[in-house]
């Protein structure tokens, strides 16, 4: 840092013999004092924070700066000028962090040069006229005390944009361990303390979104920006394309219908809204649908969960639901196999319609005739059980998946 310095090149031009800098030295307390006045009454971003102890840790910053400036310029360190610059720079690259980390902006600390560089040579030209140095000499120091300044400048811009990326990244990283937590179902107490580390508002429910890779950055761009995401190889369908989860902040209620609008034509699969520390609930939930197979909705819309209830009922216990078919076509065991399947399809269809005749014609293609017929065979084989209530639960039960088709487990 040091040897690409404009400053320390320049510096040995301007030579203060030992009793001009003394006397300069002798005066940095009140050049301090009055540049740290001047920046806290003309930048907002200070006004008010430099009292106490903080303001004599400035005014002292100041006043080792501008040490250092005068030492550059002695005789007695003009055969290797950069000595006392680097720890000038490293302070000035600190100052810049420990801004960053007080919320500072850069444009309030570049302020706060100008101000005092402005501020720091009204003294500091005051004190070298008095001193009687020609006006030559004079104007060197202006320049080289600028240019120094400049230097300083700089680096304290670097230190506060570093930080700034840092804290990015250690945002993003307790962002990411939040999420995972939250997907893996963790406990309430760990989720608060995860979520006060990433600095992470905790918003009242969460809805589970899986959407393609491809499809996030879009998405994300209409979405509130707490929004949070994992591209993580997730359990969820077999497909080949990669997968994302998104974690939406209080798009319960009405606001539902706002997230299905986003996230149309993306090929989503969107949860149930859960109470936020529950989110893993709406994941599970995604992740289940997306293992039926349940193909989009030709007009873009999102697979709504909530709309798949009794699908995700049935396939809970896969080989209760293959019992309780068993069981209840039991009458129909005996019959060849393409007669039982035709007044299984009847009866599944009898049931869904609630007996209504020209529906159950409708949906079978067939006349009315011939529901009539195939209904007195049912009522022949199955006798009573169409008229129990616990009976024809089962049954409903047990058909309400088209015959043939098997749920996923």
């Amino acid at each position: 840092m040091a040897e690409s310095s404009g400053t320390t090149h320049r510096a040995a031009r301007v030579g203060l013999d030992q009793r001009v800098a003394s006397e300069l030295r002798d005066r940095l307390p009140l050049v301090a004092e009055r540049t740290v006045t001047a920046i806290t009454a003309e930048v907002p971003s200070y006004s008010g924070t430099l009292t106490g102890q903080m303001r004599d840790k400035i005014e002292n910053a100041v006043q080792i700066a501008l040490g250092t400036f005068l030492q550059l310029l002695e005789r007695s360190q003009a055969s290797d000028p950069s000595t006392p610059l680097v720890p000038a720079l490293e302070a000035a690259y600190a100052l810049g962090s420990g801004e960053a980390r007080s919320g500072r902006s850069v444009d309030a600390l570049l302020a706060a040069y100008r101000v005092g560089a402005r501020a720091s040579w009204r003294e500091m030209a005051a004190a070298t006229v008095a001193i009687g140095l020609p006006a030559a000499t004079v104007a060197e120091f202006a320049e080289l005390m600028f240019a120094y300044i400049d230097e300083l400048s700089a680096a304290s811009v670097s230190g506060h944009a570093d930080e700034l990326a840092s804290v990015g990244r250690a945002r993003r990283r307790n962002l990411e361990r939040l999420t995972q937590q939250l997907l893996a179902g963790e406990p309430e107490d760990i989720l608060v303390r995860s979520a006060e580390r990433a600095d992470w508002p905790v918003p009242q429910t969460l809805t589970v979104a899986l959407l393609p890779q491809a499809k996030l950055r879009g998405a994300l761009a209409l979405l509130d920006e707490h929004t949070l995401e994992s591209s993580e190889e997730l359990p969820a369908g077999d497909s080949d394309e990669e997968t994302a989860v998104l974690l939406v902040p209080d798009v319960h209620g009405d606001r539902r219908r706002q997230l299905a609008r986003v996230l149309r034509g993306r090929r989503a699969v969107l949860g149930p809204a859960r109470p936020w520390a529950r989110a893993c609930s709406s994941y599970r939930r995604v992740t289940r649908v997306v293992a039926l197979g349940i193909a989009h909705p030709d007009d873009g819309e999102p697979i709504d969960t909530d709309r798949h209830l009794a699908e995700l009922l049935l396939s809970a216990d896969v080989e209760a639901l293959t019992d309780l078919r068993a069981r209840v076509l039991q009458p129909l065991a005996a019959l060849p196999a393409a007669t039982a399947e035709r007044l299984t399809e009847t009866l599944r269809s009898w049931l869904l319609h609630q007996g209504r005749r020209d529906d159950v014609a409708a949906d079978l293609f067939v006349h009315p005739q011939t529901v009539r017929y195939r209904m007195g065979q049912l009522r022949q084989l199955f006798g009573e059980r169409l008229t129990d209530p616990r009976s024809l639960l089962d049954l409903t039960v047990a058909l309400a998946l088209p015959v043939g088709v098997a749920p996923a487990g």
